[in-house]
């Protein structure tokens, strides 16, 4: 069994929980922060949903290492719609060269509704409809990668229309990893 060690980048801080808010960070601290994880020698680095969007931090990272793994830690899911979850994971991994994980949860109900402003996000048991939301993604990536005509349509989500001139180019570099819902 092969271990990966990975680290988070821009994680909460005492302050943070303290109530001060988060720190700002720059374009230069993020690019230092991807470079000297993977000097120090980690597998991957992640960057939560705690302040700040997890997946710009990314972007920048893939710019600024050559081998390390990147991943969201996690992502929320439900106040996005799965299209802009299929495309920022897409460009990731494209701009990663294959290094981009997606890392999904759902948060609690009453910050879905009230911290991000998406009281209909929310449609029912959160296992369920997370494991829709995953389905309805992968489905995407196959119509991204294939061109073919989409047809998914799940308990809470529905993708059934998708015109050439909103696909992004077939991806050279390994999809999205991901594990199939249970």
């Amino acid at each position: 069994m092969a271990v990966r060690v990975e680290t988070v980048m821009f994680a909460p801080e005492t302050e943070q929980y303290a109530g001060k808010g988060q720190q700002a960070v720059d374009i230069a601290a993020i690019a230092a922060a991807g470079r000297r994880a993977e000097e120090l020698g980690f597998d991957g680095v992640t960057t939560p949903e705690a302040g700040h969007d997890p997946f710009l931090p990314l972007t920048l990272a893939a710019e600024h290492t050559e081998r390390i793994a990147l991943g969201t830690n996690v992502a929320i899911a439900f106040p996005r719609s799965p299209m802009i979850t299929a495309q920022l994971a897409w460009d990731l991994q494209h701009l990663s060269g294959g290094r981009f994980n997606l890392g999904l949860g759902t948060q609690v109900r009453a910050h879905v509704d009230r911290r991000y402003g998406s009281p209909s996000a929310w449609q029912g048991p959160p296992g369920p409809q997370l494991r829709d939301y995953v389905s309805c993604v992968k489905a995407m990536f196959d119509t991204f990668q294939s061109g073919t005509k989409p047809g998914y349509e799940g308990d809470f989500y529905r993708f059934t229309l998708m015109n050439p001139f909103f696909n992004p180019d077939p991806s050279s570099t390994p999809t999205c990893r991901s594990t199939s819902p249970r």
